[in-house]
């Protein structure tokens, strides 16, 4: 009877940490999203970075729907800096969906903001616990990192489904991919960002606009943080000019082979 205990404890075990065991079959080398700009509505580039294989490999996003004219707002909120309210009231007035990739830190001081997101239609994804460079970390202290943050999410607004992450700083290796792949989550990165995130330099509204209007292109994932003024004055703004020349915001979930999540409740 106990050798039969034990095989089965011992089964159970290694069903558990399966998935993750298995991401210690890739490569551990650190690299630093990064990528070749737009210009002109042409599409950009992550050839010259090296990493492309691997992100395609594990199904990571930096673009969406190149063949028509959509584009995809993302928003990290490591930490409420004052402007998110104003960002919300912007998005329900343009009638504009939005993701929001939040850390530990926002989960645990700003519940009704979350449940404010998740009320008015936008999407919460995961930026990590406690922001580490996830590719230093163990793969249990990966899944660690991510179970706290739904959970956190899940107790505040009832979202019991999180599908989407960000890694913190845009470090990734092979073996984070692959190990957050197996727990579920699509990796998502961006194709529109410019340095927004230094709150002791923002430079106004109109060089947040000009950055973000000149790198303007089908399929555009955008990254924004939530910290900058100069991203929340600009915003209004950026969303009527975008619609000006045609492009239409989607939500992640209609990325192209996304499913759409099950009813909240």
């Amino acid at each position: 009877m106990r050798t039969r205990v034990a095989i089965l404890l011992c089964s159970f075990i290694l069903l558990w940490t399966l998935p993750l065991q298995a991401g210690a079959a890739y490569s551990d080398h650190p690299y630093h999203f990064g990528f070749k700009k737009s210009k002109n509505g042409k599409l950009p580039s992550i050839d010259e970075e090296g990493f492309k294989q691997i992100v395609e490999r594990h199904g990571a996003v930096f673009l969406g729907d190149t063949s028509q004219k959509v584009l995809y707002l993302t928003f990290d909120n490591g930490y409420e800096n004052g402007f998110t309210p104003k960002i919300l009231d912007t998005l329900k007035a343009k009638g504009v969906p939005a993701i929001f990739f939040v850390t530990g830190h926002f989960a645990r001081e700003q519940p009704e903001l979350l449940k404010r997101m998740v009320t008015e239609g936008h999407l919460i994804g995961n930026h990590s616990w406690s922001h580490p460079d996830m590719t230093t970390i163990s793969n249990e202290k990966i899944r660690a990192e991510l179970d706290k943050v739904k959970d956190a999410v899940a107790q505040a607004t009832g979202q019991h489904e999180m599908k989407f992450m960000r890694p913190p700083r845009g470090i990734f290796s092979d073996r984070m991919l692959g190990v957050t792949k197996e727990l579920g989550y699509t990796n998502v990165f961006w194709s529109i960002a410019y340095k927004d995130w230094d709150v002791n330099r923002q430079k106004g509204k109109k060089y947040a606009y000009d950055n973000l209007v000149s790198q303007l292109h089908p399929g555009a994932v955008i990254l924004l943080h939530s910290i900058s003024r100069d991203n929340t004055e600009a915003l209004g703004s950026f969303i009527d000019e975008a619609h000006r020349q045609g492009y239409v915001f989607k939500s992640l979930e209609e990325l192209p082979g996304q499913q759409p999540s099950l009813p909240l409740g």
